[in-house]
Parts: C-alpha cells; sequence; structure tokens
C-alpha cells in the first residue's frame, strides 16, 4: 500500500530573506552599479527594483555630505539628511558595508531615523497631553465663572468703544477656554469602518469655503484605499486642522498650495502594549504646504501644548490633532521632503478589520 509523501517545508532560501528584511538594503558590484534592492529599499526610494539594477549608485543615493569614502572600506553615518533621485529628503542611518571575500561588492543599508524617531516619541506626546488635561480642567474651573462675571458687569456698563473692547477680550479668552477643554474629554472614541473620501472632500470643502480661500487645494488619492478604523468627527477635525495650520503656513508664498494625499504604506506599524503585537498603520494621509516649515528650534517639538512657530499662535491646533489621532491606534507626523522643499504633516492610520 503507497503512503502519501509528507508535505515539504523547504527552508526559506536567499531571495525569500532578502526580501523579507525589515530594512532598506543595495547591493552594489564592484563597477558602482546597483545589483539587487530589496522591498523595503524600493519603499523607501520610491523605485522599483527593475529601475534601479545597473544604475550607478550615486545616482540613485548619492552619500551623505562631508563623507569620505575609501575604497576597500565601509562607513556608517547617522541621522543625516540624504536626498534620493527622486528628490525625497529623508533623515536615515546610512550604513556601507563590505561584503567580505567579494572585492568590489559592498551592501548599503538605510534606516528611517526620522520615521523611529517619531514613534519613538510617542510616549513623551502623550506625557505632556496629559499634563495639558489637567492644566485645562484646572483652568476651565477656576477662570471660565470669573470671566462671566467681567462681561456681565462691562455690558451694564453699557454701549462704549472701552466697553466693547472688554466684551471682545473676554470672549477671545473663553474660546481659548473651550478649546483647551477638548485635551479634558478622556473618554474613549467610537471608531468603525469608514470610507475617509467624503471626509477629506468635507474638509477640503470647508478650507476653501473659508479659512483656505484663494489657495489652491489639490488632491492626489489612491482609488484603491481599503476603509480605516476611524472616527469620523474626528477625523474631519483633524484635516480641517490641518488644512488651516497649512494655509495659514502659505500665507506670505507668492502661489500658494495646499495639497492632499492618500496611499496605501505596507508594514509600518506601531507597538499597541506589553505582550500585544504591533498594530498595523498602512493608510496613510498626507497635507502638504509650500510654506517655509517650521523653525528648526521647534520642529521636534510641534505637537506639544502650547508650542507655536507663530507669534499669534496658541500652540493647541496641532497639539490637538495629535491627541485625536492617537486616540483612533494611529500616529502623526512632521517631515520636510522634496525638492524644492514642502511641509508634509503625514498622517498613519489602522485599516478596518486590522
Amino acid at each position: 500500500m503507497l503512503r502519501p509523501e509528507p508535505v515539504r517545508r523547504d527552508r526559506p532560501g536567499f531571495a525569500d530573506l532578502f526580501a523579507a528584511l525589515p530594512v532598506a538594503v543595495l547591493v552594489v558590484g564592484p563597477d558602482d552599479r546597483i545589483v539587487h534592492a530589496n522591498a523595503m529599499a524600493e519603499q523607501t526610494l520610491n523605485l522599483s527594483e527593475r529601475i534601479m539594477v545597473g544604475q550607478l549608485l550615486a545616482a540613485i543615493l548619492p552619500p551623505p555630505a562631508g563623507v569620505e569614502v575609501r575604497d576597500g572600506y565601509g562607513f556608517a553615518v547617522y541621522d543625516t539628511e540624504i536626498a534620493t533621485a527622486r528628490g525625497v529628503r529623508m533623515r536615515v542611518d546610512f550604513v556601507e558595508a563590505q561584503i567580505a571575500d567579494h572585492s568590489g561588492w559592498r551592501t548599503v543599508t538605510l534606516h528611517n531615523a526620522a520615521s523611529s524617531r517619531g514613534l519613538g516619541q510617542s510616549s513623551d506626546r502623550a506625557a505632556g497631553a496629559r499634563a495639558a488635561v489637567g492644566a485645562a480642567a484646572m483652568l476651565a474651573h477656576e477662570i471660565r465663572n470669573p470671566l462671566s462675571g467681567i462681561r456681565g458687569a462691562a455690558q451694564l456698563l453699557g454701549a462704549g468703544e472701552l466697553t466693547q473692547l472688554i466684551v471682545t477680550e473676554v470672549d477671545r479668552i473663553a474660546g481659548l477656554i473651550d478649546r483647551m477643554q477638548e485635551f479634558g474629554d478622556t473618554r474613549p472614541l467610537p471608531l468603525a469602518a469608514e470610507n475617509i473620501y467624503p471626509l477629506l472632500g468635507h474638509a477640503r470643502g470647508v478650507a476653501l469655503a473659508g479659512f483656505a480661500r484663494g489657495v489652491r487645494i489639490d488632491e492626489r488619492y489612491d482609488p484603491s484605499l481599503p476603509l480605516a478604523r476611524i472616527n469620523r468627527d474626528a477625523l474631519t477635525q483633524v484635516v480641517i486642522n490641518l488644512l488651516k495650520n497649512a494655509s495659514e503656513a502659505v500665507r506670505n508664498e507668492r502661489k500658494p498650495c495646499l495639497t492632499i494625499t492618500t496611499a496605501y504604506r505596507h508594514g509600518v506599524t506601531r507597538a499597541a502594549g506589553d505582550g500585544q503585537p504591533r498594530l498595523p498603520l498602512p493608510i496613510e494621509i498626507c497635507v502638504i504646504d509650500n510654506g517655509p516649515g517650521a523653525p528648526a528650534d521647534i520642529a521636534e517639538h510641534l505637537f506639544d501644548p502650547f508650542i507655536s512657530g507663530r507669534p499669534e499662535g496658541q500652540g493647541l491646533g496641532l497639539a490637538l490633532v495629535d491627541k485625536l489621532v492617537r486616540d483612533m491606534g494611529g500616529i502623526v507626523q512632521y517631515a520636510r521632503e522634496g525638492t524644492p522643499p514642502a511641509t508634509v504633516l503625514r498622517l498613519l492610520l489602522p485599516r478596518a478589520g486590522a
């Protein structure tokens, strides 16, 4: 009697392992031309392996500025800015290593330092937001009642320029308190599977009808995105806040332009908690503007409460964006990318069913 052969479970070969590496890797031959590129390299450089193979390394990925390259020696540069062939600027750890016993052959690996810093700061941001929650609750309790009394007393004084000034300033402070109280809502957001495009369209319409009137807002959408696991009201508020922030950033530009983009990003995850699997965040929404970007001294703290690059700014808009995005299980990042450089505010959100 013939017995069925057991199912073979072959060990993965080099090609499988190379493709699955979680860092971007290029293999370069003695003639300085690219021979292999793994999947993460394709994603990071936004180029397919078919296009890169046979190209000079310097034409696809010039070495970091100021690096002295010596034949037969590798080098590593950490947390450096590079520009790709497509004009994308990013901060990476750039490592070039020689392949032993194969003269002239080497590997180049890239690790997205800016992205890892952004993910690593989430706990710091959360701590800052918790501090803002306490401040908001205290200020709302201690200030709102006196404000009401001041406003009522001013109205009793009758009409007049100084009276109107008092009422206007009291209303402005009350509005600021209202915005701070939004941090105090610690109830979990109800999340559901949603199509993000009607929400993006609504936010764009609000912007064009009001604070971004006269500013061009382009759209570059991936039509194949799956449903996202979000809160409709929260995401609408987030996108409106980002568009408002971007419209203020371009107000001195000769040709102000905003762009909303969407994409599906494989392999982007964040920690979900001790002992829990990492949460995929493949849904990407970007709000891009051609303004000057945040001042260098506050760029790393842009999402902290009360940090603003504008003299009249209150530093609450982007802090609220960060809180709402975290409440939906996502992350928000700031970057300067492209040539000429543009400001990118990137949302990464979970898909429905993940």
